[in-house]
């Protein structure tokens, strides 16, 4: 058959030419614009990748004073007794937990360690571990007549190994804390560190701003034997870093002075 006539009424198509060339610049357009983003990205991307690689800040260990007796990072040792040596907290406050003697002036503690010691006991409780407070806050005049009885019965060398002379003792501040099991068994004894209650507060202390003070074998920076069952309330952020880092003591975290001889007041 012949191929129908073209009438005037139809439209004529663009010549094969053009529609060649139209094509080279959609093409041409669409290669410009993946340059143009591959190229943007190459650039932001070493930027980001950088500020990504940078790490955590640094612990800042100017935050408080290691020598102000309100502060709650007071290193307090055989070298470095409070200042006054008086010093009574102001805000002392009996926690709401088990206590071994209601009534008694050491069940006191300041009002942020009993907090941290309220929240920490409920936690212990809900996983079965039952704890009680031994001895908490002792003013000047209790340490004296408590560390008074250690030497007369012990010997001052003997004394200066358990008990802390008045004004000296991390419990003068309120912030210390002799925790033992509601049941007492190892009751303020080594056995303490390998009973439930123990173990627990060995791991989970600084979750709640506590570490443990004296540690075994640190006995000649802290000035004390180990004793498991004695917490600090530091706070929950300098109890993390030491438990992240691994440092056990205030002075070597610090770089504050210890060891076993006291210094004059």
């Amino acid at each position: 058959m012949k191929p129908t006539q073209r009438t005037g009424n139809q439209p004529k198509r663009a010549p094969k030419w053009v529609v060649i060339l139209v094509a080279i610049v959609i093409a041409v357009a669409f290669a410009a614009a993946v340059y143009v983003r591959y190229h943007q990205t190459s650039i932001v991307q070493p930027v980001a990748t950088k500020t990504a690689a940078k790490g955590p800040a640094a612990f800042n260990k100017h935050q408080y004073s290691l020598t102000n007796p309100t502060s709650i990072w007071v290193v307090v040792n055989k070298q470095h007794p409070l200042n006054p040596i008086s010093y009574a907290p102001t805000d002392l406050v009996v926690p709401n937990i088990p206590l071994r003697v209601p009534g008694n002036e050491t069940m006191q503690v300041r009002a942020v360690t009993a907090q941290a010691l309220e929240t920490m006991f409920a936690a212990a409780e809900q996983q079965g571990i039952d704890l009680m407070l031994a001895s908490g806050y002792r003013s000047y005049s209790y340490q004296t007549g408590l560390y008074n009885g250690y030497v007369q019965t012990q010997g001052q060398a003997v004394a200066d190994q358990q008990s802390a002379r008045p004004g000296y003792s991390e419990h003068q501040t309120g912030l210390a804390a002799d925790l033992e099991p509601v049941s007492r068994d190892c009751e303020l004894e080594q056995c303490f560190a390998t009973t439930p209650e123990g173990l627990w507060l060995a791991a989970n202390g600084y979750k709640y701003g506590f570490i443990i003070r004296y540690t075994t074998g640190n006995e000649n920076i802290t000035g004390y034997e180990a004793e498991p069952w004695h917490v600090r309330y530091v706070g929950v952020d300098l109890a993390t870093e030491l438990h992240n880092t691994g440092v056990q003591t205030l002075e070597q975290f610090f770089g504050v002075s210890g060891g076993t001889t006291y210094a004059s007041p």
